[in-house]
């Protein structure tokens, strides 16, 4: 039986994962975020290829991280009903989070040939899988470039100022002007870098149903995914 396959994408901190994860928990599907295989490079980057790579990623050739991909390896893992990253052997959920891989990963993830990587094994991932329900997927050019041919595809969108409110929420620091003033510019420049990239820029595709979350709490915006996913999904 085909996969079914919802995409969902959006740009940093627009709740992407969040979403994803509750959608495909009520849907009692798989669910897949893309993001966590890039973090998952970035930290093997950082602990195997040398700390001078940590400042631009100059010193990080992509064939060299690829290569280490495959070596240690880097892969997906689905447990339950989530696909996990693991580095040799390792599970790197939790490491793959913190402010280290974070401030690298838009590095990891510009490179054309560690994307190529990534979308094969995220299609190899969602290929091999024996449910015969669905896997939600969340990313950045999951429905542009990775599927494109998924049946239910979701844009997410909201203001910097929102995003960068809720980011701040998340990491449980204080939210006042001036730090979420900081941290929307850097959700702004981090937009303006995925957007104007050359490989898989950051866009809606052109069938994708665009849902601006600003205004809606996490139960709002996935209670509308899942009435998308049902009504494109019957039975």
């Amino acid at each position: 039986m085909t996969v079914r396959v919802i995409a969902i994408d959006g740009p940093a901190a627009s709740g992407k994962s969040s979403t994803a994860g509750q959608v495909a928990e009520r849907l009692g599907w798989a669910h897949l975020d893309s993001g966590a295989l890039y973090r998952a490079l970035t930290l093997a980057a950082l602990d195997n290829l040398g700390e001078g790579g940590r400042r631009k990623g100059e010193e990080w050739p992509a064939q060299q991280v690829v290569d280490l991909a495959g070596r240690l390896p880097v892969r997906l893992v689905l447990a339950g009903n989530s696909f996990r990253p693991e580095v040799a052997g390792a599970d790197v959920e939790q490491a793959i989070r913190g402010e280290r891989v974070t401030r690298f990963v838009s590095v990891v993830a510009a490179m054309p040939e560690v994307r190529t990587w990534v979308n094969t094994q995220q299609r190899r991932a969602v290929g091999g899988m024996e449910v015969g329900g669905g896997v939600v997927v969340d990313g950045r050019d999951i429905g542009t470039i990775v599927f494109p041919e998924a049946p239910l595809k979701v844009f997410l969108t909201a203001t910097p100022h929102e995003r960068a409110r809720r980011r701040l929420f998340q990491r449980g620091q204080a939210v006042d002007v001036e730090l979420v003033r900081r941290e929307s510019q850097a959700l702004e420049a981090r937009d303006a870098a995925d957007s104007n990239r050359r490989v898989a820029p950051l866009k809606p595709a052109q069938d994708a149903v665009l849902l601006d979350t600003t205004a809606l709490t996490l139960e709002e915006q996935v209670t509308r995914v899942v009435e998308l996913a049902r009504a494109r999904f019957p039975g």
